[in-house]
């Protein structure tokens, strides 16, 4: 099939990256009082891929999997292995050992790079590959070779760069696999939005500053999820912009701090972010007038909660963007910002270039405008495939490579409109959750008879995690012994939030479903327990 492309492209990520060399001294990475310049970055990188090569027989289509939190040998790992040709698997940082495991065992790395608080979580394990702990041996990586060239093994644009872990409809979570000219997209429809926004200053008269700050962004979200890693990591690369990054839980207070001390022109809150700065009691005490747009994504910004980030971002008046996209697209596929956010503020926007959007209805079949049914996304940012799953990949990517999204909408006009996620997905301040998960855990616990998951609304939070519980027969059982069961076999973000003890079976079809929106209550059971 054909698709349509950015014509003016780079090659693969390689490309992007030995172009950035040339900014020299400017500064790349800021992150715990490292400062690491675009040209010291490209010298890094260089002598990590040969090590990679010649320590580790790092080659194309070899998978480096990196578990750490935010910091410079993450992003030089990344820059290494996808120059390499080799693939970069992105384990969840909040993951405990299980889940660790079971990212390290479905992808096979040749090697794993992580940070001694994260491998301790697998101390014992033995995952049959080495090892790297950055706090003790990456320095020895990056003087490797020094003044080395990077790899020029071939890399077609279709080879694939990244895994990125989502939750899916069934079993544990799946890989999303994004390609070269995936995430080469994504960068060229960023740079697509800056020039728009440029014309669309042209047309209101608007002369550029020539006093203007330069640009510095600010980057809290990790860099296994996409807005980390494609936003930041890759996007200001190949614009030659200044990432600030913060490691660790979010702290308002601290992005303020940094806001200020930093000149930081943009910031992406996602989740509750916004909403936690703008309650913070620190808010007044720093000078946020640095900060010139600001964007979201991850759960939905209520249209208070945007006016108020306006008002503690004086200067980032109009400039707020929401998008809509998912790991299996490349981290994007529509845009709202500005006045039409202003106009729309309940829309993801309309599709960037390159992006089709069609709803669809359960058989498939495209939907007039304004009738709600499932989204569907074509175009080079969709995922190759989830990694080793062939069975998920065919009900997701389906007939000319259209991405069933799992997500419910409808389109408007231009702009497309997101009415609920489907299957059962959970999505907690920009994580999302599979409620099986859970689930299959709860009912392991020794006095739990059955139990089922759901997502429900929370104001900060997009949504969090219920649990309905029936205990065994003569069993006593409460909630903070089931929340710290489930604690200790996942990251606390899947850790349901709300609980309800049930004393009757939960309801369920005649094929045995529990019957979720009848939980939720947005529906009444029409089955009878006979």
């Amino acid at each position: 099939m054909k698709m349509k492309v950015c014509k003016n492209r780079p090659a693969s990520l390689r490309q992007i990256l030995a172009d950035s060399a040339a900014r020299g001294d400017a500064e790349y990475i800021v992150c715990d009082g490292q400062r690491i310049s675009f040209g010291q970055h490209a010298e890094w990188v260089a002598s990590v891929a040969k090590a990679f090569a010649e320590k580790y027989g790092i080659g194309h289509g070899d998978r480096v999997a990196i578990l750490a939190a935010n910091c410079p040998e993450w992003i030089i790992s990344f820059w290494a292995a996808v120059s390499l040709g080799a693939v970069v698997v992105g384990l969840n940082g909040w993951w405990k050992r299980d889940e660790i495991l079971y990212g390290i065992e479905s992808t096979e790395p040749k090697l794993l790079i992580g940070d001694a608080k994260r491998l301790a979580r697998i101390a014992g394990d033995d995952v049959g590959i080495p090892i790297v702990t950055i706090e003790d041996e990456f320095e020895e990586l990056t003087h490797y070779s020094a003044g080395g060239d990077l790899p020029d093994v071939p890399i077609a644009e279709d080879d694939a760069a990244v895994i990125l872990f989502t939750s899916g409809t069934t079993g544990r979570p799946k890989g999303a696999v994004n390609s070269h000219r995936g995430i080469v997209t994504f960068i060229q429809l960023l740079f697509f939005h800056g020039l728009r926004l440029m014309l669309l200053a042209v047309e209101k008269g608007t002369k550029p500053d020539s006093n203007a700050l330069p640009n510095s962004n600010l980057y809290n979200a990790p860099l296994f999820h996409l807005s980390g890693l494609y936003a930041g990591a890759v996007g200001m690369l190949a614009a030659g912009v200044k990432t600030v990054w913060m490691k660790g839980r979010f702290d308002p207070s601290d992005v303020m701090r940094l806001i200020e001390a930093e000149k930081v022109t943009s910031w992406s809150p996602l989740g509750n972010m916004g909403h936690q700065l703008v309650e913070h009691p620190d808010l007044g005490r720093y000078d946020l007038a640095s900060v010139r747009t600001l964007g979201s994504g991850g759960a939905p910004v209520s249209e208070s909660i945007q006016r108020r980030l306006m008002d503690a971002f004086p200067n980032a008046k109009g400039s707020f963007a929401i998008g809509y996209g998912l790991s299996e697209s490349t981290g994007t596929a529509t845009l709202n910002f500005g006045e039409f956010l202003t106009e729309h503020p309940d829309s993801v926007g309309w599709p960037l270039p390159t992006v089709e959007i069609e709803i669809r209805d359960e058989q498939g079949r495209a939907l007039p405008e304004g009738e709600e049914g499932e989204i569907h996304i074509r175009g080079p940012l969709v995922m190759l495939e989830y990694w080793r799953n062939p069975e998920a990949t065919a009900d997701t990517i389906v007939a000319d490579r259209w991405l069933r999204t799992g997500d419910i909408g409808r389109v408007e006009g231009r702009h497309l409109f997101i009415n609920s996620r489907a299957r059962d997905m959970i999505l907690r301040n920009a994580e999302n959750i599979y409620p099986t998960e859970i689930e299959q855990r709860l009912e392991a616990h020794p006095k739990v008879a059955e139990a089922a998951v759901i997502g429900i609304p929370h104001d900060e939070w997009g949504q969090e995690v219920k649990a309905f519980v029936l205990p065994r027969s003569g069993a006593e059982i409460d909630s903070d012994e089931l929340a710290k069961f489930c604690g200790e076999a996942f990251a606390n973000f899947k850790v349901p939030t709300q609980w309800e003890i049930r004393s009757d079976p939960l309801p369920r079809n005649a094929t045995g479903k529990v019957l979720k929106n009848v939980l939720s209550g947005e529906a009444k059971s029409d089955f009878i327990d006979e």
